[in-house]
């Protein structure tokens, strides 16, 4: 297992992605679930939030979470105007429990910043729902040390590698910076330049 002083002490910045990297996704897919579910028992009394939760608990294990309000409404019946307000959750949901890092991981993020080197955080998916993770994430103070840059918000705008962007607009060489993620897109990314590439995996 890495931790930071296996790292390359030449490096001036860091860009991890967010989910399943600082910390697993499914802390937060879980919560929207749960809130979904209280939801629909509040409005139609039918079906028990427990018996939604754990169904979708189930199939996000099984399947994933693409598609899983049609698995939900074919086991449920649960009506199609509902999609709206479970799409939507991603987007505003109040999480009863905040998002926890992974331990080795928050470890490693205190360390970069007492040595007075950079964080950045590369996020694909929707920003808004991106953005509601940031925001109930426990950061343990480091919040403020954090960059955050969305790969839907700059590939649009200039169709160029969003770690070539990064590196622009925080005057960065290739070798001044080791991405941490666990992206296959990124990996080969990097093999073609001297941008250092770490699993995640060798940290948790």
């Amino acid at each position: 297992m890495l931790t930071y002083k296996d790292l390359d002490p030449s490096k001036k910045a860091f860009i991890f992605g967010l989910d399943n990297v600082l910390y697993p996704e499914q802390d937060y897919l879980l919560q929207v679930y749960y809130l979904f579910a209280n939801f629909i028992e509040f409005t139609e009394g039918f079906p028990p939030a427990s018996d939604l939760t754990e169904f979708c608990k189930k199939s996000y294990l099984h399947h994933g979470d693409g598609g899983i309000f049609d698995r939900i409404k074919q086991a449920f019946g649960i009506e199609e105007k509902y999609r709206e307000n479970f799409t939507r959750l991603y987007k505003t949901a109040r999480l009863p429990l905040k998002l926890i890092l992974y331990p080795n991981v928050l470890s490693l993020l205190q360390d970069i910043i007492v040595d007075r080197k950079a964080i950045i955080i590369l996020t694909n998916g929707i920003p808004e729902i991106q953005i509601n993770k940031i925001m109930q994430t426990e950061w343990n103070g480091l919040e403020k040390y954090l960059k955050v840059y969305y790969v839907q918000e700059i590939v649009p705008k200039l169709a160029s590698n969003p770690i070539t962007y990064i590196l622009e607009k925080e005057d960065l060489q290739n070798h001044d910076v080791s991405i941490i993620n666990c992206e296959e897109s990124d990996k080969e990314f990097t093999q073609s330049t001297d941008i250092e590439y770490l699993n995640i995996n060798e940290f948790i």
